[in-house]
């Protein structure tokens, strides 16, 4: 199974012809569905689902699915599935269970919307949440940056999940020096083994 780092919080995860897309938003670009067989989406905001992308992609495409929260879902409109916490389900031939539930808290009570995970055969992509899903995580996507997240944070993420391995998404408003701080934190962490994966590269799983 290949894992494909793109822009932010969006992932491809591709094992021969079966691929799947996480979370394709504005900071991802194009090339990041092109070929895609199924999507996963967290939750609606624009960093994590481009619309105008997605509705282009499955325009091209309409074996397209799309899973996310229903309410987003239903806004999608055919083709795309609401899925529930704790629903297991197959997309692009990966099994996948949803987790979590509700977004990170900014403050007061917001953002207040919808966010799925997802862990899909032993990876775990939270979106904008913290969620401990009960499920064995083999591979952490650890968030790195967000208005609703402090370093402490994302650490302890690391320290209740243990994976085997851990790496970085959600860093797009991360400069040079913030990314190296980061991951020089994350580095130091025992029993997961940290990188980052540069923009387009690939790491095999």
């Amino acid at each position: 199974m290949r894992l494909t780092k793109y822009g932010h919080a969006c992932v491809r995860i591709q094992d021969g012809d079966r691929v799947l897309v996480i979370d394709p938003g504005v900071f991802s670009g194009p090339e990041a569905l092109a070929g895609a067989t199924a999507v996963l989406l967290t939750h609606e905001h624009a960093d994590h689902v481009d619309l105008d992308l997605l509705a282009a992609a499955r325009e091209l495409d309409p074996a397209l699915t799309v899973h996310t929260h229903p309410a987003l879902a239903a806004a999608l409109g055919d083709g795309a599935t609401g899925v529930a916490p704790g629903e297991s389900f197959t997309a692009a031939g990966f099994g996948v269970t949803a987790v979590g539930g509700r977004h990170a808290e900014i403050i007061d009570g917001l953002p207040g919307c919808p966010n799925i995970g997802f862990v899909v055969d032993g990876l775990y992509h939270p979106g904008d949440s913290l969620f401990v899903p009960e499920q064995p995580v083999d591979t952490l996507l650890v968030p790195a940056s967000g208005p609703w997240l402090k370093l402490a944070e994302a650490i302890g993420l690391v320290r209740a999940l243990r994976p085997a391995r851990t790496f970085p998404i959600h860093d797009a408003n991360l400069s040079e020096i913030g990314a190296a701080n980061f991951d020089g934190w994350l580095e130091e962490e025992k029993g997961t083994a940290y990188a980052r994966i540069p923009l387009g590269e690939s790491v095999d799983l």
